[in-house]
């Protein structure tokens, strides 16, 4: 249940912050009234299924192992953001200006057709983040560390939160 703020009345932006009660997003980490810290990383998505059955089984057996050393409780986000390629189309579009051969004009031309295709299709872009808390920021911290090269030892990129995704 979402619950709105008392800077809700006062913000006219309509974001997360606003309706849930928190009392500050500030340097990657949340802080809630009761005193504890939310915070976490972004994994980065990767598609294991171009790999060799292999590696893929490798990158599985990793990821398991990898959540089982995480002691502490941690909640797996996945959130769908559409796909911004206005600035891909409008290089297409600038290149179409400039001498070129048929073939060329043509490949560029369909480039434009699918890019176009993704945006009324609303292709949307998958992104993932583990969130944890705890009322010490060390401890925050100490998880965060633990989660980046947990995921890095599964072949994963990870970076900690920023306001902005938290928000």
């Amino acid at each position: 249940m979402l619950f709105m703020s008392q800077n809700a009345a006062k913000n006219s932006v309509a974001i997360t912050e606003n309706w849930v009660r928190i009392r500050s997003i500030k340097d990657g980490i949340i802080t809630l009234p009761n005193k504890e810290l939310v915070s976490g990383v972004k994994v980065e998505p990767r598609n294991i299924f171009i790999l060799e059955q292999i590696q893929q089984e490798g990158i599985i057996n990793a990821l398991k192992n990898c959540y089982n050393t995480f002691n502490f409780e941690w909640w797996l986000i996945a959130a769908d953001r559409p796909v911004d390629i206005s600035v891909y189309i409008s290089q297409l579009e600038l290149m179409l200006n400039e001498p070129m051969d048929n073939a060329r004009r043509k490949i560029v031309m369909q480039d434009i057709e699918k890019a176009n295709m993704f945006i009324n299709n609303q292709v949307v872009d998958t992104e993932y983040y583990v969130l944890i808390k705890d009322k010490d920021p060390n401890m925050i911290q100490e998880k965060i560390r633990i989660l980046i090269n947990g995921f890095a030892s599964c072949s994963l990129a990870s970076s900690q939160t920023t306001d902005d995704e938290l928000r």
